[in-house]
């Protein structure tokens, strides 16, 4: 009974040691494969690429996907906005074509053609594939709206008449589908695969060896296309002010400067800060770097929403309010991608519908009471 009893704790003790080898194997950290480094040699000045590179000195950077994306995204916009401001007819087959990346609709010089990377595929990508396809079918309206708006180019627009006002065209309902699709894309397309797709399910890559063929872990090229979808510059930012903006920069890259004036300045070094934490294995301030920049980039967003709506109020001509709308609008759709705050699709319908889409004649529609509405909704859901 007792030689029982004894073999039977032995046997208690080799099973905990065996548990407790396991759970150390689970919880060993991811192997260091760069060489640490030092948060205070981050500065806001430091080149995006300078601090990252290898054992041999070679950059593990690579921002090409990212910025790719980002100059599909200037070129279809350059294309809606050239044509307009040349009474030019627009040809929806382009914008598909530029969207989807074929048909060579990119100019050889630019190697987009082939760069293997589209618009659409990314495109609400955080959502289910059926929610997706919801999003991309609609920026594929708004490409026929413009281009079926651009065939009144010439003509005066009015209520119930597309046409130009000012220097802006808009739709038959005064609408103006091209800043529709620019802001709606900045949350459709490049917050949304920004903040909740690479920093958000992206941070659980693999940092432990790098991916084949290339010279960086999934971990940090998930985190480099981010950067590279938000900028094509090396310093976002560099040498901006409150009142000047040091850099070019396009769609949500100039507006965080724009309608963030507390944090822009804080977000390149958010990057470089969260890239080191990626070096150093250091999980916890990996994504306090990524829930910052998301925060802020949202804030960004419903700021400009309301800053818009706020145009449209204080403009005094119909020019001036038909593009104020335009562009509300578009960062209105785009409040559905922001997550971090708790909206959704829901909160932005809800805003939309009663705004436009439930009138008969949407902008000629308008009256200050429903702008009010929609901007303390916004107001409300950010904490502003």
């Amino acid at each position: 009974m007792l030689k029982n009893s004894l073999q039977f704790r032995f046997a208690l003790v080799a099973l905990a040691i065996t548990g407790l080898a396991s759970c150390n194997t689970e919880d060993e950290a991811t192997p260091q494969l760069r060489t640490k480094i030092d948060y205070a040699a981050l500065t806001p000045t430091i080149p995006y690429s300078t601090l990252f590179v290898d054992e041999t000195g070679k950059t593990t950077v690579d921002l090409t996907n990212g910025n790719n994306r980002y100059k599909m995204f200037q070129v279809l916009n350059t294309y809606i906005s050239s044509s307009i401001s040349g009474n030019k007819l627009i040809d929806v087959a382009v914008l598909r074509n530029m969207y989807n990346n074929t048909g060579n609709a990119f100019a050889d010089s630019t190697k987009l053609n082939t760069s293997g990377v589209q618009l659409r595929s990314i495109t609400a990508s955080s959502w289910s594939s059926k929610e997706a396809e919801k999003v991309r079918t609609q920026m594929e309206t708004y490409f026929t709206s413009v281009a079926e708006a651009s065939k009144s180019v010439t003509a005066t627009g009015a209520k119930g008449k597309a046409g130009k006002i000012g220097t802006y065209l808009v739709d038959e309902k005064g609408m103006e589908p091209i800043q529709l699709i620019q802001k709606s894309l900045i949350g459709a397309l490049q917050y949304d695969y920004i903040g909740n797709v690479l920093l958000t399910k992206g941070l659980d890559a693999d940092n432990s060896k790098v991916a084949a063929g290339k010279n960086y872990t999934q971990l940090e090229q998930n985190w480099d296309e981010a950067y590279g979808l938000l900028t094509l510059n090396l310093v976002y930012l560099k040498g901006s002010t409150d009142a000047t903006r040091g850099t070019t920069e396009f769609a949500l890259g100039s507006y965080i400067w724009e309608y963030n004036k507390t944090a822009y300045a804080q977000i390149y070094p958010a990057f470089l800060k969260g890239r080191a934490a990626i070096v150093n294995n250091d999980k916890v301030t990996l994504k306090a770097q990524a829930d910052f920049i998301k925060a802020e980039m949202e804030k960004a967003i419903a700021s400009a929403a309301i800053g818009y709506l706020g145009k449209y109020t204080s403009g005094t001509t119909d020019a001036v309010r038909v593009h104020a709308m335009g562009e509300g609008l578009g960062f209105i759709y785009s409040l559905r991608f922001a997550t971090v705050n708790g909206a959704d699709a829901t909160f932005s319908d809800n805003i939309l519908k009663p705004l436009v889409l439930d009138s008969v004649n949407g902008f000629w529609d308008l009256t200050p009471t429903k702008i009010s509405t929609a901007s303390d909704a916004i107001k409300a859901k950010f904490k502003f």
